[in-house]
Order: structure tokens, then sequence, then C-alpha cells
């Protein structure tokens, strides 16, 4: 079967090529991994296990008690009247979306009959609340239901749509109750009847992209190849001329020249998607409009696709990304500016941003299976994205800067909710990031102790870890086979290890292959198996490219994957920006990693000296000479991930050396 694409009209078209020879060149793409649902994976560290066990425990219902008070839960009843205060806001839904897939997710892999019967409870609401047609936004059935449809540039509609499909297909592979999942695929008919190019139809997308993606996690949960066909056009029509958010501007009675954004680079609709070189606009539409372009460059097998993924991957790897692996540097537009603008103090970051960065790279990384996307993973979980929950679970970040004088908290909630419920989807699916498996490979992406259960061909593989990661950079692989079987096993070896040593069943392996980052190991397996990868874990000196004028002359402080920082709280008395980093002895000499059981959820610190810049009296002096040699001061550094849940203070990430 030849791979083919489907074009606006509905007709496949080849994208194979042949030279003169005959020889077909394959120029399509296509997932040559499948990553191993996160229901096949079993976490029991030290590290992620807890957290998992507080998402659950804690964080779920918490949110689920603030969309309750909030009016979120009840705003499917439709008894707002006008007048009535607590309007449904346009993007309620989806929060209550994400609601339902978090919860779902916990419910696959911790069963609980208490919330499987309030999933099913909410599950009626929004049943009940649906229109005849098919139609179903709490905003607009209530608040304003003569303007269904006609904003579709600024009013959520159809990314409320798309997180409500998310949570009907999570509810259905959780449970395999179809109730949810029949409400949105009436719902989804609806849209696919009203969106389009034929006559009749509206030409418009989402001013806020979401759809796409869930439309082709729709068209896998049922089969329905119109799903996968209406994603496309979204993602083709968007950025047409002439575009459609003016000719729906001018609908409304309104001049597209004063759009509050100025610009549809906001939402990645200023040219066409396959003309777009660098990522632009609002992180979190980016975020989930790349999750749909690589959903659909596989589905098609469209090289066009893939190649354009890349490039953009590039462009905000290479040019915009935080060393958390946040991303979206101005609170203006909540989005990207120019290449290397990347300030700490105010940097915006929003946890939603990261955690749309992480579903993006791990689409991208079942391809190949190319360290670089598992890199970024890795980076954004262990940083920029685990910073935005509290470790009791009950309070959150919607924005994650790099620096803070003292007054930047989390939340127990916020009136835009997005971000509690997009990290607590993330937490409770997180197995699905640790490994994937093919007919003849199996690979691990991540290193946590647990164990995964795959199926390599006819063999039925579990794969077993004993490590203390991110701690220390020793992992034990333990092979379970019903049968001895033949296969590669590919072991990511991260960016940031510069010395390693591999053996099997406790014999050195030196010369083994080392492929897109992965180091390849094929044998016959047996039972009992072992495979010791121990990666060096030192304290390392991080330096941003010179482009980044914020951070020209300054460093930070790496181990293993955790980005560290300094607190107020450690440093009593200490302006933190007055720190120098010593650069004049070896890392060994200056840095003393240290696990401290009862810190902060069980941390490696790290105690160090450096020297500080003291204040002196200007007696009102413009300009006066530096106080040379600067006084020496211990630090203690810790993971970035864990500020701010102590008492309040200073936080600094980079700091100039001295």
């Amino acid at each position: 079967m030849h791979p083919t694409s489907i074009d606006s009209a509905g007709k496949p078209h080849s994208y194979n090529w042949r030279d003169k020879t005959g020889w077909r060149l394959q120029l399509t793409t296509k997932h040559q991994l499948t990553p191993v649902p996160f229901t096949q994976v079993h976490l029991d560290d030290a590290f992620w296990g807890p957290r998992m066990e507080t998402n659950c425990t804690v964080t779920i219902p918490a949110e689920y008690r603030m969309l309750y008070e909030t009016g979120r839960i009840n705003s499917f009843d439709l008894k707002w009247k006008p007048g009535d205060p607590n309007p449904p806001h346009i993007f309620w839904d989806a929060t209550v979306g994400k609601w339902i897939e978090a919860a779902s997710y916990s419910l696959a892999t911790r069963p609980d009959s208490a919330l499987d019967a309030q999933l099913d409870w909410l599950a009626s609401k929004i049943s009940h609340a649906q229109q005849p047609d098919g139609y179903l936004n709490t905003h607009f059935q209530q608040v304003e239901p003569e303007k269904r449809w006609t904003n579709l540039r600024d009013c959520h509609e159809l990314y409320c749509a798309g997180h409500l499909i998310e949570a009907s297909v999570a509810h259905y592979q959780a449970t395999g109750k179809r109730a949810l999942l029949d409400v949105l695929c009436r719902y989804a008919d609806l849209i696919d009847a009203t969106f389009g190019i034929s006559d009749g139809k509206k030409r418009g997308y989402c001013g806020h992209e979401e759809i796409e993606l869930a439309l082709i996690k729709l068209y896998h949960a049922v089969g329905n190849q119109q799903y996968l066909k209406q994603a496309q056009h979204f993602i083709d029509e968007r950025g047409r001329e002439p575009n459609y958010f003016d000719s729906e501007a001018r609908a409304r009675g309104e001049d597209p020249a004063d759009f509050w954004a100025h610009t549809y680079a906001y939402m990645q609709a200023h040219i066409p998607v396959r003309q777009q070189t660098e990522v632009t606009g609002h992180a979190v539409r980016a975020m989930y409009l790349y999750c749909a372009l690589a959903d659909l460059a596989n589905e098609l097998e469209d090289e066009g696709l893939f190649t354009q993924c890349e490039r953009l991957w590039e462009d905000a790897c290479l040019r915009r990304m935080y060393i958390t692996g946040g991303i979206g540097a101005s609170m203006t537009n909540e989005g990207f500016t120019q290449p290397y603008d990347l300030p700490d103090e105010t940097a915006y970051a929003e946890t939603c941003a990261a955690v749309g960065f992480a579903f993006w790279n791990h689409r991208m990384l079942q391809f190949e299976g190319d360290r670089r996307y598992a890199d970024v993973i890795e980076r954004i979980l262990y940083n920029g994205a685990l910073s935005g929950v509290s470790l009791d679970g009950r309070t959150f970040f919607y924005v994650n800067p790099l620096a803070s004088d003292g007054h930047h908290h989390r939340k127990g909630w916020y009136d835009v909710a997005c971000c509690p419920t997009n990290i607590a989807r993330l937490l409770a699916s997180i197995g699905n990031y640790v490994y994937s498996q093919s007919a003849a490979d199996a690979w691990i992406h991540l290193y946590a102790q647990g164990s995964g259960s795959l199926q390599i061909g006819e063999s039925q593989v579990i794969l077993q870890q004993i490590t203390r990661y991110p701690w220390d950079g020793d992992v034990r692989v333990i092979v379970q086979v019903d049968k001895p079987a033949l296969f590669k096993l590919h072991l990511r070896l991260p960016g940031w290890c510069q010395s390693f040593s591999l053996s099997i069943n406790d014999h050195t392996e030196p010369d083994l292959p080392i492929t897109r980052g992965y180091i390849v190991i094929e044998r016959e397996w047996r039972s009992g198996d072992a495979v010791t990868l121990k990666m060096d874990m030192p304290v390392q000196y991080m330096q941003a490219n010179p482009n980044v004028s914020a951070m020209r002359g300054r460093l930070a402080m790496q181990r293993g994957p955790v980005v560290y920082c300094l607190e107020g709280c450690d440093h009593p008395g200490l302006q933190l920006d007055q720190v120098r980093l010593r650069t004049d002895a070896a890392m060994s000499d200056i840095f003393h990693p240290e696990f401290h059981p009862e810190l902060l959820g069980g941390v490696v610190v790290l105690h160090a000296t450096g020297t500080i810049t003291e204040p002196v009296r200007w007696d009102g002096n413009l300009y006066q000479s530096m106080q040379i040699p600067s006084p020496m001061v211990n630090l203690t550094a810790i993971p970035y991930y864990a500020w701010d849940n102590r008492a309040p203070g200073e936080m600094r990430v980079w700091f100039h050396t001295g």
C-alpha cells in the first residue's frame, strides 16, 4: 500500500517518487517507534512515584473542588440566565476537559470506584447539556447563543471542543465506556458538517489551536477517517489568503485592522502553516499546532510536514528555549519574541507551554528515536514543567521565571486555570515518556526505577530499571522474556553525559555502537540478563549562546538533568544578585553534592563556595572603585523545580562569575 495524503477535496494523492533506475525513493515519513502506554509502565522510584501519588490523591481532587466551587462543573446544567453572576467563560469547558483527562489517566492506573462514579456523573451532565444538533459549549449556549461560530479568532469554541474530545477519548480508553465519547463524536460530526471548503461551509479554524490534534486522537479511537480529514483541513486552511479572520471580523461589523493583538502571527495564522519558518506568537497555541503537524505528518507520511516540524523545532530549541525547558519569553503575547530573547527575571515560560512542548517532542521522538527530542523532554520534565506544581500538589505556577525578588508565588487556582489541569494530566501519564517499542527494537528514553511491559515482535518483554536517577547516574536494566528473544535494546545516552561505562551481565562492553544518541545492544536476550549503565554525573556550569544578551557572562549550575538555583531562605542577609560563581578551581573542589532525604521531598543539594560583591557606601557618588578581592561565602543550591516551597524569598538561576 502506497503512503498517501488526503487533499482538501478529500482525494488521496501519492508522495512516492522514483529515480531514473525505477527504484522508489521513500520521501514519506512514518513513526518507526510506538510509545509504550503508561498503563503498561509502573514507576516505583523515589522521585516520580510520590509525585504521581500526590497528583492522584491531592491535586486531582483539589482541582475538582475548584472547578465545582467556581461554577465550571455546574455550568453544564445550563441554568445561568442573563443578569446572573459568574457567567460561563469562553474557556471554561476546556479546563473541565483537561481535568476529565487527568482523572481518567489516574483511573486507568489506580482504580478508584468513587472517581469512576464521579466521572460517570460528569459525563451524564455533559451529555444532557448537548444540543440536538450536537453543539456543546456552555458559554455560547447560555451567554451569547446568537454568536455561535461568529468569532473563531478570539472565542475558543473549537479549542474547548478539542479538550472535551481529548477528555472523551481518555475516558473511553480508561474505562471502555462510550457515554462521553459518543457525545463528542456527535459534536465532531457537527464540526465536520460546519467547516470545510464545500459550498455552505465555513472555511474557518480556531484562533487557539487544539481541535486539530484532538480530532486525530478521535480518529484513532473510533476509526472515522473524516475526523482526520477535518484536522488536515484546519491545518491546511490556516493562514491562507484571504485570511478567514479578516472576513469573519467584517461580518461582525468590525475592522480587521483593530485586532487587539495586531498580527495573526499571535495565533500562527499570518501565513500558511507549511510556509512558516519561525515559531511565533502565543507559545501554547504554537505547541498544540505543532503537535498536530507531527501527528498529521505521521498519518499521511508527509515529508513536507515532517521537515516543517524539524525546521520549527530547531528554531524553538536552538534560539528560544530556556535552560529549564520553558518557552515563551514575553508576558505581552504569552509567547515568543525575537530569537535569543531569554530574560530571566521577566521570563513568562508558562507551565502550559512547557507541557505542550513535551507533547510535541514526544511525537517527534517516535519518528526515528533521535536523542535530541528525548533530551528536551527530560529537561522539561525535571525543570520547567515540574516547577509548575508545589511539592504538596496544592498550588501552581502559571509563570515560571528564572529569577525572583521574592514576590512570585504559586497559587491554589487561577481565573484562567489552564495550567493546573495541564500539569495534572502530564503527571498522571508520565509513564508514557519512558519506553518505546517496535517489531525488533526496544527503547529506553528516560531513566526511572520501575518496569515497562513491551511487545517486541512475538515476544513479551519486561524491562526493569533499578536506579536512583536523577540523583545518581547508575542504571541497571534487567530483562525478562517469556522465551529467548533476539532484539535491539536502545539506551539513551543523555546529552549532559560526558563519560560513561556499560556492562552486560557484569562484563564490560566498550565498543557498542551509538545511533542517534542511543547505545544499541543487539543480542539474543534471556531472562535475567542485566545491563548496567554508569553515567558520571558531575556538576556542570552551563553557559548560554553569546546571542542571549541577558545571560552574557553568566553561568548556571546543572547536575545530570536537573537545573539548580539559589534561594534566599538558604542565604539570609545575602542579596543573590551579588553572588559570583567561582571558576578558579576544579568543579569537584568547588561543589559538593549531598543527598538530603528530609529536604524538599528528598533532593541532592549542591554545597559550594562562591564570592560576593559587597555593597559599599556611596555617599552620593555616581561611580567609585570596586572592592577586590571579593569575600568568600558558602552557597547551597537546590533543584529549580523545588523553589518557593519553603519561606518566601529571592531565587536566581543565572549568576556572574568572579
